[in-house]
C-alpha cells in the first residue's frame, strides 16, 4: 500500500498527518518536527517514541481501524485504537493526540464522552485534539456533550471537513475562540459537494456519475446535471459555514485570525518545545 499523506486541522500551519500502511511503515523526508505520526505501531510506549523522535513527529493521531479486527465497528472505543500506554507515553512528552472518534453516536456518544474525560483526568500533559468537532456534522451530533466537555476546558477543537454551521457556532461558543482551529481536511475537500440535514444525518448532494454507486453509502445523493452546475468544492462549503458562524458569534478579525491561524501555530510550538527542548 502507498503511504497516505493527509492534512487535518493543523494544516493551516503547513501541519501533515501521516497515515501508515499496516503493511509498509515507513517514513518520508519531511521537514522534521512538523508532522503527526498515525500509524499501527507495534512494540508497545518506547516503540511509539523512538518513532516519534526519529521522525521528527510532534505526536500521533489513531483511527478506528486500527482497532482489533474482531470488534464490531459500531462497538469501538477511543482505548482500541489508542491504548494508554502509548496515551501514557505521549502525556510524558507532552505530545500531539489527535483523535478521530469512533461510534455511530459521535461527539454526543456517552461512551466517547466518558474516554475522552478519562483521558484529559489520566493524561493532563496531553494535548488533545477532538478532530472535526468529533464528527459532529449535525445539530443531532452535537446534542448535549458540551455538557461534559465543558468540564475540560483545555481541549483544542478542529472542524475540517464540517460544514454544520450549528456545531462549529456551539464549539466556539463553549471552547472558546483560543481552542479551536480551521483544517482543509485535502485531499477530501476537493470533492464536489453540498451537504445538507435531513432526518438528523447528513446527505452529501454531488454531480451524477462522479463518485461511484450512491446506493452504497447512505450519505451520498446525486442530483440532476442542472443542479450540479451550482456545486462548489466541498472546502467552500466548510469555510462558508465558519463565516456565517463567525457573524453570528461576532468575531473580531483577531478572533478569526487566531482560528484561521494562531491557535495552531501555538500548540505546534508548545508541543516541539516540549519534546525536542
Amino acid at each position: 500500500m502507498a503511504l497516505t499523506i493527509l492534512t487535518a486541522g493543523l494544516a493551516a500551519c503547513g501541519l501533515l498527518l501521516l497515515l501508515w500502511s499496516v503493511a509498509e511503515a515507513m517514513l518520508l523526508p519531511l521537514p522534521r518536527e512538523d508532522a503527526v505520526l498515525v500509524a499501527p505501531l507495534q512494540g508497545g510506549a518506547a516503540e511509539v517514541e523512538r518513532q516519534i523522535r526519529k521522525g521528527g513527529f510532534l505526536g500521533i493521531k489513531g483511527y478506528l481501524s486500527l482497532s482489533p479486527k474482531y470488534i464490531p465497528e459500531a462497538e469501538i472505543r477511543i482505548f482500541d485504537f489508542f491504548p494508554k500506554a502509548q496515551l501514557k507515553k505521549m502525556d510524558e512528552m507532552g505530545a500531539i493526540v489527535m483523535l478521530h472518534i469512533p461510534r455511530n453516536g459521535r461527539l454526543k456518544d456517552p461512551v466517547n464522552l466518558a474516554q475522552i474525560m478519562e483521558i484529559k483526568q489520566e493524561f493532563p500533559n496531553i494535548r488533545l485534539i477532538i478532530a472535526h468537532i468529533g464528527r459532529a456534522y449535525t445539530k443531532e451530533d452535537v446534542g448535549n456533550a458540551f455538557e461534559t466537555l465543558d468540564q475540560a476546558p483545555d481541549l483544542m477543537y478542529d472542524f475540517c471537513a464540517n460544514c454544520c454551521e450549528y456545531a462549529i457556532t456551539e464549539v466556539i461558543r463553549h471552547a472558546g475562540v483560543k481552542h479551536v482551529m480551521y483544517g482543509t481536511d485535502m485531499p477530501i475537500l476537493r470533492m464536489r459537494t453540498r451537504r445538507i440535514e435531513e432526518n438528523g444525518t447528513y446527505i452529501n448532494l454531488v454531480p451524477p456519475g462522479l463518485y461511484g454507486d450512491p446506493k452504497q453509502d447512505k450519505h451520498l445523493r446525486e442530483v440532476s446535471a442542472e443542479e450540479a452546475e451550482k456545486i462548489t468544492f466541498f472546502l467552500y462549503e466548510e469555510l462558508l459555514a465558519f463565516k456565517r458562524a463567525a457573524k453570528t458569534l461576532g468575531l473580531s478579525r483577531q478572533d478569526i485570525e487566531d482560528i484561521m491561524y494562531n491557535n495552531a501555530h501555538d500548540l505546534i510550538e508548545g508541543a516541539r518545545k516540549s519534546i525536542y527542548g
